[in-house]
């Protein structure tokens, strides 16, 4: 893929970029390890201060960088300032609550002793140059639920984000300069998927973080592996969003319409397979056919859009090549199954797909494994919660769940069984910074955000003090 924008709502090519060359990538290698060095001794009062003036610059910036993240992959504008404002608010909460979350932990008294010792605590230490592959779908804050916690622990950062957002990958760079971060402590390099493993696998660079697909994970992972290289992945989803008869459906319908078509269905953690009691499935499926049939699909830049465009052209192939599979099997078209008629102003050449709901998936489907990254969503009737449950870990993925009941024993069973890194309770999946996030299975393993995210990329050390010398 060259790194350029190019307009997913008309196809237009607005700016290309020529990628780093050795030297040049060098350099900014050179520069993020000296930056470590110094960084790393930096108190956690002065990085907060550091990183508390970003957000302000961010949240000064805010427009801007929305209409930039619109024009580079197509969310609705509205949906762009959202996400930078939960950036800044993110960076402001780690600001706040670094220091706590790398305290030093103090064990026991008798546990101290009865290993020998006069004390002992455990301290956290950065680990130094963390590389970042970063996605398209969500710009600005799939970088930050890495660098906000990674600055805060001493680490230092270089991003290598997707070749189609190459304007919003400097902009990040641009925003902790402009915030008063020493040279070369974060820092974009634009480069092609291509160069990953040489800059992996170059001594200076400490460990990596990666959020994409489950081809891109298995690659880093292999290089990370064979370096003995710490990395967090976050791979794809297909999240279950179970409906029980104890729900409130009407809501749940609602809900259930935003939770497949945000950021026009091109997220990870978006709810994707709806499980649906027999008892409700009826009301539900009318409701969410409905809901999702009203919406407005147009130009991302406009305040009434609901759903913009794919992110690329060949997005929407992949996501028409699976819709067909399905029909051509017997799936029931209830909304959407295609293109959208009558877009005007040069929207006709855009990569959008209409909001679609398909019934009657059966596991020779490809739909039924294959995670579907845009605005289409597929709905199961089942029996019972055991069914429900068999059906929601039917999947080579385990981000998240959602699951509608009032059913305390219900909610027990759904905590236990369903095999994700997350279970939402009468609401839709979402990232906030004071909750660890991830999955388990092939959606990848260890944790973004909270506690758990910013010690990821720490050394935890056992400090370890002998017996106190007799006084003689």
């Amino acid at each position: 893929m060259p790194i350029a924008t190019v307009n997913p709502a008309n196809g237009e090519t607005l700016a290309t970029f020529d990628a780093l060359d050795e030297q040049e990538t060098e350099r900014k290698l050179a520069a993020a390890d000296r930056a470590f060095r110094r960084y790393r001794t930096t108190h956690f009062a002065e990085r907060a201060r550091l990183l508390n003036r970003a957000a302000d610059l961010l949240d000064e910036d805010q427009q801007d960088i929305a209409r930039t993240m619109t024009t580079e992959m197509g969310k609705p504008v509205k949906a762009a300032r959202a996400e930078a404002a939960k950036c800044a608010k993110a960076m402001r909460w780690y600001a706040a609550n670094a220091e706590r979350l790398l305290a030093d932990e103090h064990p026991e008294d008798t546990d101290v002793k009865d290993s020998g010792a006069s004390s002992a605590h455990v301290h956290y230490r950065p680990l130094g140059v963390v590389l970042a592959v970063m996605p398209w779908n969500f710009p600005l804050w799939q970088v930050m639920r890495f660098a906000a916690p990674a600055l805060m622990a001493g680490n230092t950062g270089l991003l290598k984000h997707a070749s189609n957002v190459p304007q919003t990958a400097l902009y990040l760079e641009d925003l902790f300069t402009r915030a008063g971060f020493p040279a070369g402590c974060f820092q974009t390099l634009l480069v092609g998927s291509g160069a990953v493993e040489a800059i992996l696998r170059d001594p200076r660079v400490a460990a990596a973080t990666l959020t994409g697909s489950e081809p891109a994970g298995r690659a880093v992972a292999s290089v990370a592996g064979d370096e003995v290289k710490k990395t967090v992945l976050e791979l794809g989803g297909s999240d279950p969003f179970i409906v029980l008869p104890s729900a409130d459906v009407r809501r749940a319908a609602d809900t259930a319409v935003t939770a497949r078509v945000q950021n026009n269905g091109q997220s990870c953690i978006a709810a994707k397979r709806f499980i649906v009691h027999a008892d409700v499935y009826d009301e539900f499926a009318e409701r969410f056919a409905a809901g999702m049939r009203a919406l407005t699909v147009g130009d991302p830049m406009e305040e009434s859009t609901d759903v913009g465009p794919l992110a690329s052209e060949q997005g929407r192939t992949d996501l028409e090549e699976l819709v067909d599979d399905a029909v051509r099997a017997g799936a029931e078209v209830l909304c959407g199954g295609g293109r959208p008629e009558g877009l005007a102003g040069g929207l006709d050449r855009g990569w959008f797909y209409s909001p679609t709901v398909l019934a009657g998936i059966t596991p020779g489907m490809r739909i039924h494994q294959e995670e579907t990254f845009g605005p289409v969503a597929t709905l199961y009737r089942v029996a019972d919660l055991d069914e429900a449950v068999d059906l929601a870990n039917d999947t080579p993925f385990g981000l998240s769940s959602n699951v509608w009941t009032r059913d305390p024993g219900e909610t027990s069973r759904c905590v236990r069984d369903l095999e994700a890194g997350g279970v939402f309770f009468n609401g839709m999946t979402a990232s906030h910074p004071a909750l660890p996030f991830g999955g388990v299975k092939r959606s990848g393993y260890g944790r973004e955000l909270a506690g758990h995210g910013i010690r990821e990329f720490c050394n935890v050390t056992t400090v370890w003090h002998g017996p106190e010398p007799e006084v003689r």
